[in-house]
């Protein structure tokens, strides 16, 4: 009996804007020598919000692209997109030694970001972000951040209300 799986974010009728982020030529060694295989960093977008990034070996370049493309059609996420295209606050995160801030910006401002950061930001839909990165420029480790930074940030309502507990909370202890 064949059970069809209905996943909510992956449609296949979507179209989803593709970005390779990089290729590289990975080398196992085998008794004979070397055996090489490529290695390929993929991000999917959907510029409203929509978001995944995949990392997956081929035995040439357009096999890797393509299982790297299945994997992040996969692990797609919803991001926060606030009305002017940006973050609505600033974010930093750590994986392995990669280390990203961003930070929001005012419309018009553009991506202020290197090349791996800004491809992601496209994808998800942002239009306005200064960004550094901070520590490894690893790609794989890089990408991997910034997908962690954006998975962390808040909507701006939250954020507010959360601004507004910690201020009440340092003003209570302040009085006693």
């Amino acid at each position: 009996m064949n059970r069809i799986r209905h996943n909510p974010r992956h449609n296949p009728n979507h179209n989803y804007n593709q970005k390779v982020l990089s290729v590289d030529r990975v080398a196992r060694v085998v008794k004979g020598g070397r055996r090489f295989r490529f290695r390929a960093l993929v991000v999917l977008g959907d510029g409203k919000g929509l978001l995944g990034i995949g990392s997956a070996k081929g035995a040439d370049f357009t096999s890797a692209i393509n299982k790297a493309a299945d994997v992040a059609k996969k692990s797609m996420k919803r991001v926060v997109l606030s009305g002017q295209a940006t973050i609505p606050h600033d974010v930093t995160a750590k994986v392995g030694g990669a280390h990203i801030l961003l930070k929001p910006a005012k419309e018009g401002t553009g991506l202020i970001a290197g090349s791996v950061t800004r491809d992601i930001l496209e994808a998800a839909g942002y239009h306005n972000i200064y960004s550094k990165s901070l520590g490894n420029s690893n790609k794989t480790n890089l990408a991997y951040a910034v997908i962690r930074a954006l998975g962390e940030l808040v909507p701006p309502e939250e954020w507010h209300l959360n601004r507004l507990k910690a201020a009440a909370a340092v003003a209570e202890g302040g009085k006693s």
